[in-house]
């Protein structure tokens, strides 16, 4: 399911993307996001979106039994939203991690680069976000 939503002054830009619960779903979302950054002109650091869409999916990917993942970029009043929607009800805990692990800072990351994050339960399972703050002259909407 693949739905943009054109922008007015007054409203969002919104994307959702359904990726295969596979390893080449991160890739994918990674794909899909630097593509709506692109169309929709604005003032965001690729990278940085990039980098934490991908944890986001791998974490959903490693740590879910199975169905769907679901991918949802917004950007409205200065912020860019990423949301990654899967079917474990089981919310992610930010944890102390040594520095020299291998895996388990992901949301580290996340915590650190973004503006704010978070996650939340839903009837089919949970959402995990992050929210960066726009800059410059193409801010979005």
């Amino acid at each position: 399911m693949r739905t943009m939503v054109p922008g007015r002054a007054t409203d969002l830009l919104a994307y959702r993307v359904r990726l295969t619960r596979e390893p080449a779903a991160a890739a994918e979302a990674r794909r899909q996001v630097s593509a709506a950054i692109c169309a929709w002109d604005v003032a965001a650091d690729d990278d940085v979106v990039i980098l934490l869409t991908n944890e986001l999916v791998t974490n959903a990917i490693k740590h879910t039994a199975g169905g769907p993942i679901t991918l949802g970029l917004r950007c409205a009043r200065g912020h860019l939203r990423v949301d990654v929607h899967d079917t474990s009800p089981t919310l992610p805990a930010l944890r102390a991690v040594p520095v020299d692990a291998e895996a388990g800072r992901g949301l580290a990351l996340v915590a650190a680069l973004s503006a704010d994050w978070g996650c939340y339960r839903t009837p089919a399972g949970k959402v995990v976000y992050f929210t960066l703050a726009l800059q410059g002259p193409h801010d979005g909407p």
